[in-house]
């Protein structure tokens, strides 16, 4: 394998410059370092979805109930 000195370094830079402009460089950046921190929060998530249904809460429930009984005496 070989490694890049700092001499190939600077021409990659320099040619990065070039091409995307001094004004676009800190989007470029930003826009790698999002995509690099998105994959890596991919890679630790387990792979399965949940499909469980949530517990509903105790004031939804107490709602429902409300609704059926109205319901029934109607």
């Amino acid at each position: 394998m070989f490694g890049l000195g700092m001499q190939e370094l600077i021409i990659v830079m320099i040619i990065v410059l070039v091409l995307f402009g001094a004004t676009r460089l800190p989007e470029l950046g930003k826009g790698i370092g999002q995509a690099i921190r998105n994959f890596r929060k991919g890679m630790s998530e387990p792979n399965e979805i949940d499909v469980t249904p949530k517990k509903e809460s105790k004031k939804e429930e107490i709602e429902k109930k409300e609704e059926s009984e109205k319901k029934e005496s109607e």
